[in-house]
């Protein structure tokens, strides 16, 4: 029995087939024998890319595969790449399952279309950063305000080239919890300097970024 019901997963197919343009690479980083949450990732993307001809997975062992993993920038696993046209520095860490699914399936029909929903005034102040941004922003998967943060920041990733987004499951890797000193979730760090928690307007995000 697989992740995703047989009803929803007719829908999924269905959405696929009606809003996906060009491929969308899901790169997934496993070790099976240490990460006890790996095989339930890898099963997940497995299921998600047998819904569409235009989704292409690819497996790798993070210890075996240690050049592709540098490659992709990738220091912990379970951890999911999303690969468009190009590599828009798009990266989950976890299972993508609960609250964090639909927000998961959203970006991939935005990459597949390599476009988004953000405002012309968010957008022209994206074109300003002319220095590397690295936005981390952990949550969980019970967590009904984590989707907004994690799709918003994965839409600055793919509308500016020096943006990279991480989504930590911060239950997966609670080391990373006791260093950013997450106390509630969503939380946002951005370049290890600025930091925030919650849910915050497009505008409010985007103010934050450029501060950092």
């Amino acid at each position: 029995m697989g992740f995703i019901p047989e009803e929803p997963k007719r829908h999924l197919k269905e959405a696929f087939e009606a809003k996906l343009k060009d491929e969308v690479r899901l790169v997934i980083f496993t070790q099976e024998t240490e990460c006890a949450r790996c095989k339930d990732a890898k099963e997940l993307v497995r299921e998600i890319a047998g819904l569409s001809s235009k989704i292409k997975l690819e497996i790798y062992d993070f210890v075996e595969d240690n050049g592709k993993a540098k490659e992709y920038k990738i220091d912990k696993v379970p951890a999911i790449a999303l690969i468009g046209k190009k590599d828009y520095g798009m990266r989950y860490y976890g299972v993508p399952l609960g609250y964090e699914f639909k927000a998961f399936i959203d970006s991939i029909i935005n990459i597949s279309n390599g476009a988004t929903n953000l405002t012309e005034e968010t957008k022209k102040k994206l074109g300003s950063i002319s220095k590397p941004v690295h936005i981390q922003v952990f949550v969980t998967l019970t967590c009904r305000y984590c989707p907004p943060a994690a799709g918003l920041a994965y839409k600055l990733a793919l509308e500016n080239e020096l943006v990279r987004a991480d989504v930590v499951d911060v239950s997966e890797f609670p080391d990373l919890g006791q260093k950013y000193r997450v106390m509630g979730v969503p939380k946002t760090v951005i370049n290890e300097q600025t930091e925030f928690v919650g849910s915050v307007p497009e505008a409010q995000f985007v103010a934050h970024v450029l501060k950092a």
